[in-house]
């Protein structure tokens, strides 16, 4: 069984902080987490080339979640994502 891996591109604010709570809290043990810190320049370049422009952002095994495309994070979203769930 594969991980899948999750990451979280964060500026530090009560709405990254609120993301990165609902994704431990709906994470499985498949699952891994990372948590990227958008005022490191290399971060900010790859979010860039992810065209992330907003965060917080997640990106699961590096596809950007359907609800961070502009319409905020959700659980329903992120665990039809595969959030939660052992990777095949």
């Amino acid at each position: 069984m594969s991980q899948r891996h999750i990451e979280i591109f964060s500026a530090g604010c009560p709405a990254c902080t609120e993301t990165i709570n609902l994704v431990n809290s709906i994470v499985c043990q498949s699952c891994t987490v990372e948590i990227l810190d958008m005022h490191e320049s290399a971060v900010a370049a790859r979010a860039k080339q992810l065209g992330i422009r907003s965060v917080p952002a997640v990106l699961i095994d590096g596809q950007l979640a359907d609800c961070c495309a502009g319409r905020g994070v959700d659980a329903a979203t992120l665990q039809a994502a595969g959030i939660g769930q052992p990777k095949g």
